[in-house]
């Protein structure tokens, strides 16, 4: 069964960066593409980045040019590096691999 646990959610302040993790278990994920999606509060959930099985990367429009989402197969964790937090970015940030969420971590930016 596939797991996935985040981490690395906190308070941080505008400009601020933040390192979030997922680790997956339960199967090899070097074959699959993994995500990050987030939901503000009031709002839907929406896509952040995805990185490809094939090293691709894709990034939504706010997230590009200021987070990175590097992986490691082998210890099967997918990371989201955020730098120059904005307040719009506050939101639970949750990983996505093939048809399944992790519990998410919550990333809050405020002075």
């Amino acid at each position: 069964q596939v797991q996935l646990v985040e981490s690395g959610g906190g308070l941080v302040q505008p400009g601020g960066s933040l390192r979030l993790s997922c680790a997956a278990s339960g199967r090899t994920f070097s074959d699959v593409n993994m995500g990050w999606y987030r939901q503000a509060p009031g709002k839907g959930r929406e896509f952040v980045a995805i990185s490809g099985y094939l090293g691709t990367t894709l990034y939504s429009d706010s997230a590009k040019g200021r987070f990175t989402i590097p992986r490691d197969n082998a210890t099967n964790t997918l990371y989201l590096q955020m730098n120059n937090l904005k307040p719009g970015a506050t939101a639970i940030y949750y990983c996505k691999v093939m048809l399944y969420w992790g519990q998410g971590t919550r990333v809050t930016i405020s002075s």
